[in-house]
């Protein structure tokens, strides 16, 4: 793994968007994987800006956001595609049938996993995913287990992840999904390149056991210590176990 340390989470989020931004000059029409949460919030707030100022053009991207919460829709104002809306997708130009994502909603999740990854593959894969870390290691909601699914796949959510979303919900855990609809290993370790954030004390543990630990679906995130283009962007407090 490419190890970087940035003063602060702001100057991080900064040089990921343009890492981002110099990816789709090179490629317009590049493949993204895109994570929720509050990790690349700043993240999307500084492409936001780039595409206002007229440094951006998303017109050619087409993007896979990791996951969904199962059960619910697109315009409730907890699932993640109403989260990308919010910070991102309503700010930029994304063409619409450019923007993917897994369907809450569907009643038959197997064959709605099995769709997801076909039309990914349609497309060649993903060629450059932005990454978030769990405190307990996972990887979109990849979750630690006895083993991990390779391809897209419906998971049920620790209480640790669960926690991590109440922001989504009213901070009401309560009312958080107890399922959801996740990219498998596969997917995610398939992407041509990977650009994994983690900030803050909280993080620092699971960064550790995901540079330094074993491989092991334990830590899923362990697995990126295979991947032959990954890059952890840290601030020093995440930095500080490793």
């Amino acid at each position: 793994m490419n190890i970087r340390v940035f003063d602060s989470e702001r100057e991080a989020a900064a040089a990921c968007a343009q890492r981002i931004a110099r990816a789709v000059a090179e490629r317009p029409s590049l493949v993204l994987g895109l994570p929720t949460g509050r990790t690349p919030l700043n993240v999307y707030r500084e492409l936001v800006g780039a595409f206002q100022q007229g440094r951006l053009d998303l017109s050619q991207v087409r993007t896979f956001n990791l996951d969904e919460f199962l059960g619910i829709s697109a315009d409730d104002a907890g699932s993640f595609r109403a989260y990308m809306d919010r910070h991102f997708f309503q700010h930029v130009n994304l063409a619409p049938e450019h923007i993917h994502f897994l369907d809450g909603t569907t009643t038959d999740p197997a064959a709605e996993c099995a769709r997801y990854d076909a039309r990914i593959a349609e497309v060649g894969g993903l060629d450059l995913v932005l990454l978030g870390l769990g405190t307990n290691g996972h990887l979109a909601f990849n979750e630690p287990a006895e083993g991990l699914v390779s391809r897209s796949h419906r998971v049920r959510l620790s209480r640790a992840t669960r926690e991590a979303n109440v922001m989504l919900f009213g901070d009401d855990a309560s009312r958080v999904p107890l399922e959801a609809l996740t990219l498998g290993m596969a997917g995610i370790l398939q992407a041509r390149r990977v650009v994994l954030l983690a900030f803050g004390a909280s993080k620092a543990e699971a960064v550790r056991a995901m540079v330094h630990g074993p491989v092991s679906p334990r830590c899923p995130a362990s697995f990126l210590q295979l991947h032959p283009d990954a890059e952890v962007w840290l601030d020093p407090a995440a930095h500080a176990h490793v």
